[in-house]
């Protein structure tokens, strides 16, 4: 078997091969992309008839990549960058250190190697991350607004775009170029409602298709854009042995900084999903509002610690709550958490509510 260690860039790659058997280290070079350099040099160790292992850091570029070894017959591996970093303990870092890293972790069986979703799942990320730019994108041009209108003494808040609100806006009487700004914004604006009311038409048909979905939007609070993320971003939830771990994946975790006998916990972590933590604190506004118990959690939070810190616990819950009821395959009416340590058990939702 050949064994290749990669670091992967946008324009090149550096690459480190040897032979898996003997550890020989049989070519250290550099390929191009653009010229094709890299195609052509993987594509003539396919007529050496081995069985060809490529390990990369896991990285974003890579798609056309993963096709090309697909379509030649070798297998790709992507490993986990910061445990691939965390492996060298010279300062030293250059191109070739780390495809020779890589390479020495591959054969000695040590290579951090992640979970990847399949073309297809991937392809459906896009989806919710599309519209989450999108609404992203909407908030911006929506805030820019509200900034011109108050600074004419016009405050609305959310009444800024109803019909009244609309008219109010396009009545002030503006300088040449601020007039200009306020329509044009306008007119983004009513551009992206309906390509977001389409993403979010298919949204709920790609929600309903998958059953993982649909058991998460039993959740109160949790509709099919937040399940349908969630989903896609954990993957198979037989991955984290314990609902710790996804809340670590999640970037929902404090981040610590103890030694001896002091213990200094910081903000959460954040190095999670970006979008999926985003729509779990979304969530919190809706949940709190259907869930009594939640509402309850919520306010004795924000009480102690303030909003920013609640939302923050009650989103970490939404996760853990989701976790179970993937892991149990059980709807949300016939389970609840009981009151107590994330690692309780979950009982029957009769004999708790009643």
């Amino acid at each position: 078997m050949i064994v290749i260690g990669c670091d992967f860039h946008t324009r090149y790659q550096q690459i480190a091969m040897a032979r898996e058997e003997t550890g020989e280290v049989l070519v250290e070079r550099r390929l191009d992309h653009e010229s094709g350099e890299a195609h052509a040099f993987y594509r003539s160790l396919q007529s050496s008839q081995e069985l060809v292992r490529v390990g990369i850091e896991a990285t974003g570029p890579i798609h056309w990549f993963e096709r090309l070894l697909a379509e030649l017959g070798h297998e790709l591996r992507i490993g986990d960058s910061a445990k691939i970093r965390a492996s060298e303990v010279r300062k030293q870092k250059t191109d070739e250190r780390d495809a020779r890293l890589i390479l020495d972790l591959m054969l000695a069986k040590r290579f951090p190697e992640i979970w990847v979703p399949t073309p297809a799942e991937r392809d459906l990320r896009q989806l919710p991350w599309h519209r989450h730019k999108l609404v992203c994108l909407r908030a911006m041009l929506g805030n820019q607004l509200h900034f011109l209108a108050m600074s004419q003494g016009l405050c609305r808040k959310k009444k800024l775009f109803t019909k009244k609100g609309r008219a109010e806006l396009a009545g002030l009487a503006l300088g040449p170029w601020t007039r200009r700004r306020r329509e044009e914004l306008l007119q983004l604006l009513d551009q992206l409602e309906p390509a977001i009311s389409e993403l979010d038409r298919a949204v709920l048909e790609q929600a309903q298709r998958r059953g993982d979905a649909v058991l998460l939007m039993t959740h109160p609070g949790i509709g099919p854009v937040t399940s349908l993320a969630f989903v896609l971003a954990i993957g198979p939830v037989t991955r984290f042995p314990r609902s710790r771990k996804l809340v670590r994946y999640l970037g929902l975790n404090p981040s610590e900084d103890s030694s001896g006998q002091r213990r200094r916990l910081g903000a959460i972590s954040k190095q999670g999903n970006t979008m999926v933590r985003w729509l779990l604190i979304e969530a919190v506004h809706h949940a709190v509002r259907q869930g009594p118990a939640l509402r309850q959690d919520y306010q004795r939070l924000k009480f102690r610690r303030g909003h920013a810190v609640a939302k923050v616990a009650i989103a970490r819950k939404l996760a853990v709550r989701m976790y179970w009821m993937l892991r149990s395959g059980a709807a949300y009416a016939q389970l609840v958490r009981r009151q107590g340590s994330p690692g309780a058990t979950l009982v029957n939702a009769s004999s708790s509510l009643g």
